[in-house]
């Protein structure tokens, strides 16, 4: 009888697994980085085991949702702004409203990969006159770029996700005067450093659920050639050691034939 976990999955049931990491992400569950990298996953599963361990930490059902904060009156866009200095938003933070960021004579770096995003997308205004307005997103977005540049540069450079892969939109609508609105991705930017979590899900999903076996496998692989090579260096010394008491040996013999000669 075949495994139901061995079955093979249907393209029904990983858009469905899409959607529930959706979901799980406008409700503060998963940043937009391990969104696309289980949203990736899911488009590339081969059976109902490989999408169950992408949401098996996830709710399983439907959870009331917290009641959402109440709209603040004449707020609805987030500025970071940088005039003849830098204004930099990485790390862990939360989208929950459009953003915007101005660049004058400055420098403003928006960093997405670990932002908890509680939108369906990212809306962004960015203005640079003689600055530079930099946007890092996970590789496989969709980046949707518009707006002019005088005398200035805007471009995207972020890998593209494959074909009809229904991920996250980041929207930017940029504004450059001799200055520069740039959106690139993982490939081109520094790496994020992993948390221990992140890291146990990035070895699960890509070794399954036997990554603990195969992190002790690792450790003892690691004594093993230790070992080996502690035995490898003893017979070297002991060889070296040998060759140099035979070449003292052949040099008193040949000092002692010549003190004969004369």
């Amino acid at each position: 009888m075949t495994d139901p976990g061995e079955v093979r999955a249907s393209d029904a049931e990983r858009e469905a697994v899409v959607e529930q990491l959706r979901v799980a992400s406008v409700e503060g569950r998963l940043t937009l980085a391990e969104l696309m990298d289980r949203t990736e996953a899911a488009y590339s599963a081969a059976t109902h085991a490989d999408l169950v361990v992408l949401v098996q930490d996830l709710p399983s059902g439907a959870v009331p949702a917290p009641a959402p904060a109440p709209a603040r009156e004449g707020v609805k866009r987030r500025w970071f702004v940088g005039v003849m200095g830098d204004s930099k938003r990485r790390g862990t933070w939360r989208i929950d409203q459009e953003l915007g960021a101005v660049a004058v004579m400055g420098d403003v770096l928006l960093d997405l990969r670990e932002a908890e995003v509680r939108t369906d997308a990212v809306d962004i205004v960015a203005v640079s006159v003689m600055g530079d307005v930099k946007i890092i997103v996970p590789d496989g977005v969709n980046v949707d770029l518009e707006g002019i540049a005088v005398m200035g540069d805007k471009k995207v450079d972020v890998l593209q996700a494959a074909p009809g892969m229904n991920v996250p939109t980041v929207r930017v609508r940029a504004y450059a005067v001799m200055g520069d609105v740039k959106v690139i991705g993982d490939a081109q930017a520094k790496p994020v450093k992993r948390g221990i979590s992140a890291w146990r899900e990035h070895w699960r999903r890509l070794h399954g659920e036997d990554w603990r076996e195969l992190g002790r496998r690792m450790r003892y692989d690691g004594r093993e050639l230790n070992r080996l090579v502690r035995e490898d260096v003893r017979e070297l010394n002991r060889q070296v050691r040998d060759d140099v008491r035979e070449l003292h040996r052949q040099i008193r013999d040949e000092h002692r034939d010549l003190r004969r000669g004369y």
